[in-house]
C-alpha cells in the first residue's frame, strides 16, 4: 500500500508541473495584453513599444522620400543641407539634404530585429548553459561558472568589439549569406555578450528549484535530465525569465546603437539611428535638430521597453481586475 501511494504522488506532481508549463498562445497573448493594460506605466510603453513596431513594419512604405537619395533641389542646393523642420521636411533634413523622417522611419527596422534576435540568442544561450549547469553542479558547475565570470568581467561594449572584430574578419561561408553577414554578426555578438549574465542568474534560479518535491518525484519516475530542465524546472523560472529578458532587451537596443554609433553596425548610406547620431556631431551648434531626432528615437525604445516591463511586473502584484490609475 505504501508503495502504490508513493507511485502515484510521483506520477501525479510530473502531470500536474508538465501541463502547468503549456499553455495555448492565444491565452498567453490574452493574459500579456492584460497585465499590460492594468497599470498606467503599462499602458503609456505598450503605446510606445507598438508605435515602433509600427515603424518597424511599414515605416519604410510611409516614408515620404528615400532615405538614401540626396533630396536637393538643383536651383537651391545649399538651402536643403541641414534645412530644419518645414512643410517639406517635417523633421528637417541632413548634412547631405536627406530628409530625417523618412530616415528614422527606415532605420528603426534594423535596429529593432537585430536587437530582439541578439536578446533572444543570449536568453536561449545563458538559459540552456545556467540550468544545465546548475543542475548538473559539480566540477561541471565550477568550470562552466569561472568561464561565464571571465566573460562577466569585461566590459560588455568591449566584449562587443572583440568578438565583432574577430568574427568580422572572416567572410560568410556561403554566398547567401554575404548580404546579412554583418547583421548576423551583430546578432552573434550580443547573443555572446548576453550569455554569461543570464547564465548566471538561470543558474541560481536552477538551484533553488531542483531540490523541490516535483523535481525529486521526476527524478524518482526516470525522466532524463533535459526533460526535466526543460519540462519540469524551466517553465517555473518564466517570471524570472521574463525580467531578465525586458532588461537585456533594453540593453541590446543600446548596444546596437553604440555598435552603430562606433562605425560597426549598419553601414551607410543604409539609415541606422546610431550612425545618424555619430554623423551628426560636426553639427550640433548650428542643427541640433539632426542629433536630436535619432536620440529621441532610441530614448524612446529604451524608456517604452522599460515601462512595459516595470507596468508587468506591477500589474503581477495587484489583486486579480483591479488596475491601476
Amino acid at each position: 500500500m505504501a508503495i502504490r501511494v508513493f507511485t502515484g504522488r510521483i506520477r501525479t506532481g510530473v502531470h500536474r508541473s508538465v501541463h502547468a508549463g503549456v499553455r495555448p498562445v492565444g491565452r498567453s497573448v490574452r493574459d500579456f495584453l492584460r497585465l499590460a493594460l492594468a497599470t498606467t506605466a503599462g499602458r503609456i510603453g505598450l503605446s510606445i513599444v507598438l508605435l515602433h513596431l509600427v515603424l518597424m513594419l511599414v515605416g519604410p512604405l510611409l516614408a515620404p522620400y528615400s532615405p538614401t537619395e540626396l533630396h536637393l533641389l538643383p536651383d537651391y542646393p545649399k538651402e536643403h543641407q541641414l534645412s530644419p523642420p518645414t512643410s517639406l521636411y517635417w523633421l528637417g533634413t541632413d548634412q547631405f539634404g536627406r530628409d530625417l523622417l523618412s530616415r528614422m522611419m527606415s532605420g528603426a527596422r534594423s535596429l529593432i530585429i537585430m536587437s530582439v534576435a541578439g536578446a533572444a540568442l543570449g536568453i536561449a544561450l545563458g538559459t540552456v548553459v545556467g540550468m544545465s549547469s546548475g543542475y548538473k553542479g559539480g566540477r561541471v558547475d565550477e568550470v562552466v561558472m569561472r568561464v561565464m565570470d571571465g566573460l562577466m568581467s569585461f566590459p560588455s561594449l568591449l566584449l562587443a568589439l572583440l568578438v565583432l572584430t574577430t568574427l568580422g574578419a572572416k567572410a560568410a561561408p556561403m554566398a547567401w549569406l554575404a548580404p546579412f553577414w554583418h547583421q548576423l554578426l551583430i546578432v552573434v555578438t550580443i547573443g555572446i555578450v548576453f550569455m554569461a549574465p543570464i547564465s548566471r542568474v538561470m543558474r541560481s534560479v536552477t538551484l533553488s528549484l531542483k531540490e523541490m518535491e516535483f523535481v525529486q518525484s521526476a527524478r524518482l519516475h526516470g525522466e532524463p535530465a533535459y526533460y526535466i530542465i526543460f519540462r519540469e524546472i524551466l517553465p517555473n523560472t518564466l517570471p524570472v525569465l521574463g525580467v531578465e529578458a525586458s532588461v537585456r532587451l533594453s540593453y541590446a537596443i543600446l548596444l546596437v546603437s553604440s555598435l552603430g554609433f562606433l562605425g560597426l553596425g549598419v553601414q551607410p548610406p543604409s539609415p541606422d539611428w546610431g550612425l545618424m547620431i555619430s554623423e551628426s556631431r560636426r553639427y550640433l551648434m548650428v542643427a541640433p535638430w539632426v542629433a536630436l531626432v535619432p536620440v529621441v528615437a532610441v530614448s524612446s525604445l529604451v524608456v517604452g521597453v522599460n515601462l512595459l516591463a516595470d507596468g508587468i511586473r506591477q500589474a503581477r502584484r495587484l489583486p486579480k481586475g483591479e488596475t491601476q490609475l
